[in-house]
């Protein structure tokens, strides 16, 4: 899974959202660098406006793009499961960074880069096995920020907010941290519009049951209630069958696919098994030909950085959401 999809996003949103990368922010320089003391994962932590930060993933990388920091970002780490980065809409934004690594996010790489903040979500780039926590960078004198989201795993639970309120507060705690509060209120406000656009437009009466498939043969591995896809389900008019687990990414069983009989599959698009394999898979395997969703072929394909925290989740909100209002009722 995520650790760890196929849509026509819009062109306005992309228009936007490439406008607002490129045009920078006003941010301190080095020389007139601000502390400001922003809250991580329920923890108060002073930073001092950073100039060489490492992203990890693409939901890392976006959300300073989106916000006009390309000039603040040193590079990028971004291991193989993530689409090329050409495929982003801020693919410009990327090509002015160094890309560092593949490899999964470690210590020696952040400071072999100098880095002076890392960007990047629990489990997903930090991690206690690795050896690289924000704990550990303090001590290192590395200023460091986790994804709200995740913050869902992180021991005891400090913090828990619903997946788009994460990438929203996410998008306002960076704009703290690099003074473009503004921008950043600007940024989110227009994602919100867009989301309440969607919620307007939802399909009227029950939820459609829908089961994301992310990987997994012999049990499969699905999304819970506390990452981004459970969110653009519920937003767009469907319901996601396994919703009511109190999890992130999360292993499930067939017999309770099978049971929930979801009416649409999301599959989840990353790494060295293309969508078109695992629509392949649900459809000869035994426990799930006679889903409804794969009997009536209705496969969605949602891209990797439109279901890990970052900006792309409202382009894969709106995408599922037009798919949906276009089904047969």
């Amino acid at each position: 899974m995520i650790a760890l999809r196929r849509i026509t996003v819009s062109a306005v949103p992309l228009l936007a959202a490439s406008l607002l990368a490129g045009c920078g922010a006003e941010v301190e320089g080095a020389a007139d660098a601000k502390k400001v003391k922003v809250n991580r994962c329920g923890q108060e932590v002073e930073y001092t406006t950073p100039q060489r930060a490492v992203v990890y993933e693409g939901g890392s990388a976006d959300k300073m793009f989106s916000l006009g920091l390309t000039k603040h970002v040193h590079g990028y780490v971004l291991p193989p499961a993530n689409p090329p980065v050409k495929q982003s809409p801020w693919a410009a934004e990327y090509a002015k960074t160094t890309f560092l690594s593949s490899d999964l996010l470690n210590r020696e790489l952040v400071v072999k880069a100098k880095a002076d903040f890392v960007v990047a979500g629990w489990n997903s780039g930090f991690s206690d096995r690795r050896g690289i926590t924000p704990a550990i960078l303090d001590g290192l004198k590395i200023q460091s920020f986790m994804h709200s989201e995740s913050c869902f795993n992180y021991p005891g639970h400090p913090l828990r907010v619903t997946p788009f309120e994460g990438l929203f507060t996410d998008l306002e705690r960076l704009g703290q941290i690099f003074g473009v509060e503004d921008r950043a209120r600007a940024l989110v406000a227009g994602y919100r519009k867009r989301v309440d656009a969607v919620k307007a437009q939802a399909p009227k009466g029950e939820p459609v049951p829908v089961f994301l498939y992310d990987s997994g043969t012999d049990k499969p591995f699905s999304a819970g209630s506390q990452v981004p896809p459970n969110d653009i389900i519920r937003f767009s008019g469907g319901r996601n069958i396994f919703g009511n687990l109190d999890a992130r990414w999360t292993e499930v069983g067939w017999e309770a696919v099978v049971k929930a009989a979801p009416e649409v599959v999301i599959i989840l698009d990353y790494g060295d098994k293309p969508a078109k394999d695992k629509i392949k898979f649900l459809k000869e395997n035994p426990a799930t030909a006679k889903v409804p969703a794969v009997v009536k072929n209705r496969f969605y394909v949602l891209n990797y950085n439109e279901a890990i925290s970052s900006p792309r989740n409202i382009d894969g909100l709106e995408g599922f959401a037009k798919y949906l209002r276009e089904l047969p009722r």
